[in-house]
């Protein structure tokens, strides 16, 4: 027998009545009732409660002592009375009168408090990311993103996939980010770079004449921390497919994504069946290419309606002259929410930057008007086109955005989750699932006029590739496709391009020759020279996934030792110095500010 315990801390119930047991754990909360005193111990599995009065002969000393402090319990299961059941507990009915203690590890003053799941400083929280992790709801979201990594493990290898490990020391390439450079000893002056995603690696497997190939892959980008984004380091299922077509990718993920999210939540999928939505579409009717589709909320073009002559609302129509667009948010059955509730969004708006947001109400009297500032500079006529385009009804509100469009679209993108939460229309119980589709190649940068990729350089373009429109780059699509839930971006993937020449040429469209990519990209070209098959992926982002399935957030609640905003590890105490002679080993030296 385990010298430690019998029984695990939610084990216990009422079939172990009057049995003698041996229990170990840390101690999460005691109570002291005078003559008697309460402990609930911990475990990794739960907590029991374990009583000792005052007669014992440990009993002075169980009070004093700290929680936290690790301890073996044996002693007697004996059962609640009917008023002092706990039926949040699994070990609820039960409790263990304790004969005998051994302190196993002591514990200092505590910085917080571990029974409490309450918020606390994030240097506190991440110096002393130990004792956070002893914390229920946490502990049960680290468990949970084992679990989820296990499911999706077990359902790859179901589908035909072969679990792979790639490399972590390899070359540095232009993917989007900064890569983190690690010197090398034995080549002075040269520097490997950590993977910011194992991309060419995963198509040189296909090259290789693996079929199917995922892994759960740590990925490195020395990027700026966000809610849902790591600084440094994240982990995403990696997986490739040859000889397969844009929807052969999509009936994999949705099949492991919809039995994913059955089996670990109790919230409903909308569509089981993931919609495809055009990435312009997207960003004409929700503003961003990271849709939440619970939000019913939709935004309209409405610019040549400021052309007409019966508009006469000047401001907007002198900015639609110049070039500007107008867009609009309908909300339906808003004509009784009180003048603050518009006049806030409007305030607010003007808080994110913007000039505002116009805003009417459309009535009927005898005749179609509209209720609000702007309302008066609009005919019937031009009340009805609008509703006609927008499917507007009496009773429904509009609210307007003028200027350049990447302004107003991003204005629009922020005004219609604003909107959609004040107005509580958006249902927390679900989740909604969608692809986003036929993403433009290239796309112009705003700051230098030049062209660049937009989303994957390895991505195939669309059409014939006979008859590519070299000469307009801004108009060839590829096949590049995003996974949303929920407003989160989870994935991004492509079918790749395997055809050296053409990815020479489209290389070329961004300012790099022939030389430079096969400097750049030299074991991916080499490989797909010698005969690569048509191929595909995509990489969902684990801890994004385990963040939507705990209801999280912020990243950090779910990974188990998170940087902080600054990319330092406050526990191990990283990025640190080194010592001279280790810089001297690597041929390096530091240049002092």
């Amino acid at each position: 027998m385990n010298k430690y315990r019998t029984h695990n801390c939610s084990e216990l119930s009422k079939t172990n009545k009057d049995q003698s047991v041996v229990l170990s754990g840390w101690i999460n909360k005691k109570r002291d009732h005078g003559n008697l005193l309460f402990i609930d111990l911990r475990d990794n599995y739960g907590l029991t409660q374990c009583v000792v009065d005052k007669s014992n002969k440990y009993f002075k000393e169980l009070e004093k002592i700290q929680l936290e402090s690790v301890v073996k319990i044996t002693g007697k299961v004996v059962e609640r009375s009917k008023d002092t059941i706990n039926s949040e507990l699994k070990t609820g009915e039960v409790e263990v009168n304790i004969n005998e203690f051994e302190i196993l590890g002591h514990c200092r003053e505590l910085p917080m408090p571990v029974f409490s799941d309450q918020e606390y400083a994030e240097e506190i929280r991440l110096k002393y990311r130990f004792l956070d992790l002893r914390r229920k709801k946490i502990h049960q979201n680290i468990i949970l993103r084992s679990q989820v990594i296990s499911f999706i493990r077990n359902e790859m290898t179901k589908l035909g996939f072969l679990e792979f490990q790639t490399p972590i020391l390899t070359s540095s390439s232009p993917e989007g980010a900064r890569d983190f450079l690690v010197p090398s000893r034995l080549n002075p002056g040269k520097f490997y770079a950590l993977p910011q995603a194992p991309q060419q690696f995963k198509q040189l497997i296909m090259v290789s004449g693996f079929d199917k190939y995922f892994q759960i892959a740590p990925c490195f980008r020395d990027e700026d921390a966000r809610a849902d984004r790591s600084p440094g380091e994240f982990y995403q299922l990696d997986l490739e497919m040859s000889f397969v077509e844009q929807e052969d990718v999509f009936k994999v993920v949705e099949k492991l994504l919809v039995n994913l999210f059955k089996k670990f939540s109790s919230k409903k999928l909308l569509q089981e069946k993931f919609p495809r939505i055009p990435y312009d579409e997207a960003m004409m009717k929700y503003g961003t290419d990271k849709p939440d589709l619970r939000n019913p909320l939709l935004i309209y073009d409405l610019t040549n309606i400021f052309t007409r002559e019966d508009v006469k609302f000047e401001i907007f129509k002198k900015l639609v002259k110049s070039g500007s667009k107008v867009r609009c948010i309908l909300t339906k059955k808003t004509k009784d929410k009180p003048r603050s509730f518009f006049d806030n969004i409007d305030k607010w708006a003007k808080e994110q930057g913007a000039s505002g947001l116009a805003y009417f109400t459309i009535e009927k009297d005898k005749n179609i008007s509209a209720k609000g500032p702007v309302g008066k500079f609009f005919s019937e006529e031009a009340l009805k086109e609008i509703m006609k385009i927008t499917s507007a009804e009496v009773g429904d509100s509009m609210f307007f955005a003028c200027g350049k469009i990447n302004e107003v679209v991003k204005i629009c993108a922020l005004a219609r989750e604003k909107i959609g939460q004040d107005l509580d229309i958006i249902d927390k119980d679900k989740f909604s699932f969608c692809w986003i589709v036929d993403y433009p190649m290239f796309e112009k940068n705003s700051e230098t006029n030049k062209i660049q990729f937009s989303h994957n350089p390895f991505s195939m373009p669309q059409g014939d590739l006979n008859k590519l429109d070299f000469k307009n780059p801004l108009s060839i699509k590829a096949y590049q496709y995003d996974i949303v839930c929920n407003g989160v971006e989870l994935s991004s993937g492509a079918i790749r391009n395997h055809i050296p020449e053409l990815m020479y040429k489209l290389f070329s469209l961004v300012g790099y020759d022939k030389n430079q990519v096969e400097e750049k990209f030299s074991g991916m070209i080499n490989a797909l020279s010698y005969g690569a098959p048509p191929h595909g992926g995509i990489a969902p982002g684990i801890d994004r996934i385990v963040m939507l399935l705990a209801n999280e957030k912020n990243i950090r609640e779910v990974t188990m030792f998170p940087m902080n905003q600054n990319a330092q590890d406050l526990m191990m105490d990283a990025p640190s110095e080194v010592s001279a002679d280790q810089l001297k080993e690597l041929n390096l030296s530091l240049k002092k500010k």
